[in-house]
């Protein structure tokens, strides 16, 4: 049986212990090293998502904002005038307001995918990493 240590196929009964312990923290080394570079890229994409989340959210208020100001003067202009302009206003009000209610549907599931900002991939790995390290010393 030989492994592969990145020097050449030399037999593991062939090496010295001092030579399988300088590997061994060479692999622990760079087994921690992917796992932080896993981390790092899952917080980055939650936190892309929850920017996402945020703004949408934010566009949804705006545009809420806007319809309410438009069903306001809808209101108002149907006391002055009878159909055509508070029709109008009524329409283009309604229709700010579903989308606001669309993006603050899409950005409430933006930021609902973000939380909580815990790296879970890289967290669920790091038993199976130690387990699998304590039975390599084992042997």
């Amino acid at each position: 049986m030989s492994e592969d240590t990145g020097r050449g196929s030399t037999a593991v009964e062939d090496r010295s212990i001092a030579q399988l312990v300088q590997d061994m923290s060479q692999q622990v080394q760079r087994l921690v090293r992917d796992e932080l570079r896993l981390a790092t890229e899952e917080l980055r994409q939650k936190g892309k998502r929850a920017g996402t989340g945020a703004g949408l959210a934010g566009a949804a208020g705006i545009l809420a904002l806007f319809g309410a100001g438009t069903l306001i003067a809808a209101a108002v202009l149907a006391l002055a005038l009878v159909l055509p302009a508070w029709a109008s206003a009524l329409i283009i009000g309604g229709a700010l307001l579903l989308v606001g209610g669309v993006a603050g549907l899409i950005g409430k599931k933006q930021l609902s995918g973000a939380v909580p900002p815990v790296p879970q991939e890289a967290v669920s790995g790091l038993p199976k990493d130690v387990a699998a390290v304590r039975e390599g010393m084992r042997r």
